[in-house]
């Protein structure tokens, strides 16, 4: 007998994989943003940038969302971040939508700076503020790069309710980026293009990792609009944000087991603490304008 229902339907072709010729997917392609949403701003539906990317072209070692074998978390302890005070986690969630199907999530980890103390450091960023991100993992089924996508800035102290510098996203990205990259001088951040790139490695725990920062344009617009403490965070006139988002490729060129001593993958480190102090600094200049 012939069967009148005619054949099975065919399976369901495989969600399509766009290229990854940027090393991450573009939120906005589907359907995400490159804006956080934040929690009871005023006015409501405010957002901060996500302003930059660690690009899936990165070690995938790298990559990987741990302390362990070089991975994550110790590549921010090499340039002076760490997870927050005792594993407590302090503030309000954020959440992105990355465009990779998982729709909003709250961020991954919020990091900190940690003073110098990878232990027990990020205890006084949360009191007296500093340099913070949040970020998230792009790994949806529809746009798993595996990129890390990571919202920074630089905020007041406790008592002043961690409210953001004056440009306070911008320059977070940029001493940031001058950490990971360990530059010796403060990113001249009112004259960043879409043309600049900053190289240079750090180490920790015996793993040494080379850092390429490329700043790219067109995933955030040069704007105050939708942006979260756009009212005190603008300066002189210039909008909230630049628009600017630094792309970062790691690449781990010395691991345990290399020719370098403890002594010396550790020297790279401390450069970043004396960056952060003259940051403090400007910080200070800037928010008493």
């Amino acid at each position: 007998m012939v069967d009148a229902r005619g054949p099975p339907p065919a399976p369901p072709s495989p969600p399509h994989k766009r290229s990854t010729n940027y090393g991450y997917y573009i939120p906005m392609d589907g359907g995400g943003s490159m804006l956080t949403q934040v929690q009871d701003t005023y006015p409501p539906g405010l957002g901060e940038p996500i302003n930059v990317i660690i690009s899936a072209y990165s070690d995938s070692q790298v990559l990987q969302n741990s302390v362990d074998n070089g991975g994550l978390i110790n590549y921010f302890q090499s340039f002076g971040f760490s997870t927050e005070c005792l594993g407590q986690h302090s503030g309000s969630d954020q959440a992105a939508d990355l465009g990779d199907g998982n729709g909003y999530l709250n961020e991954t980890a919020v990091i900190r700076w940690d003073y110098g103390d990878a232990n027990l450091g990020t205890c006084q960023e949360t009191v007296e503020g500093g340099n913070h991100f949040r970020y998230w993992i792009q790994n949806g089924q529809s746009a798993d790069s595996g990129a890390i996508f990571m919202a920074a800035s630089y905020e007041m102290p406790i008592a002043d309710q961690h409210n953001i510098i004056v440009n306070g996203y911008n320059l977070g990205r940029d001493w940031l980026v001058g950490n990971a990259t360990s530059q010796s001088t403060i990113l001249p951040s009112l004259n960043m293009t879409n043309t600049s790139t900053y190289s240079g490695q750090t180490s920790f725990n015996n793993y040494t990792y080379a850092t390429t920062a490329t700043y790219v344009s067109g995933l955030l617009q040069n704007t105050s609009d939708g942006i979260n403490h756009y009212q005190s965070v603008a300066v002189n006139g210039l909008n909230a944000i630049d628009g600017l988002v630094a792309v970062l490729t790691v690449k781990m060129i010395k691991q345990p087991g290399g020719s370098n001593s403890s002594g010396a993958e550790w020297s790279n480190r401390p450069a970043g603490l004396m960056w952060t102090l003259l940051a403090m600094a400007c910080a200070m200049l800037a928010s008493s304008l």
